[in-house]
């Protein structure tokens, strides 16, 4: 079938790998979120796609899910701690809807699960944190990347 345009190789966009990310801090905003059902029926789980906002893996995504309702109790008192480390990381102490949560950098702390007989090596982020600047308060410019600030007081000497 005709492209009604010629595509141009030279002109298209490397291919990405998407290999595992390293164990560690990434300063990441929360692009989409939707609620799910579990598998296992009655269950559901808030699955947020997250963005790499800055670094050597910028612009990469990952993914958490969140079993806010489930059996397995552990399972939901995990999910709530870390949808409440979320909500404080960007500033709510209520949501009723998980777009409330998008667009507004925060540090994912991410692992890697190692591969299994069933699954692959995986990045599971266990935890939210606020993006501080040095003096410990989010940056509140309209800069491209609001969470940096440089530090303004004078170090004594």
């Amino acid at each position: 079938m005709k492209l009604n345009k010629t595509f141009k190789v030279a002109e298209a966009p490397e291919s990405t790998t998407f290999d595992v990310l390293p164990a560690g801090d990434y300063v990441v905003t929360v692009t989409e979120s939707e609620m799910k059902p579990t598998k296992k029926s009655g269950g559901e789980y808030l699955m947020l796609t997250l963005e790499v906002l800055e670094g050597a893996h910028k612009g990469r995504r990952l993914w958490s899910r969140l079993n806010l309702v489930n059996e397995n109790t552990t399972a939901v008192e995990i999910a709530e701690r870390q949808l409440a480390d979320l909500c404080r990381a960007v500033g709510k102490e209520e949501v009723e809807d998980s777009e409330d949560l998008h667009d507004t950098p925060v540090v994912a702390v991410v692992k890697v699960r190692p591969a299994d007989r069933e699954y692959s090596e995986s990045n599971d982020v266990i935890a939210f944190k606020s993006v501080r600047t040095a003096s410990g308060a989010v940056s509140a410019t309209k800069s491209e990347e609001p969470w940096k600030e440089t530090a303004t007081s004078e170090v004594p000497f």
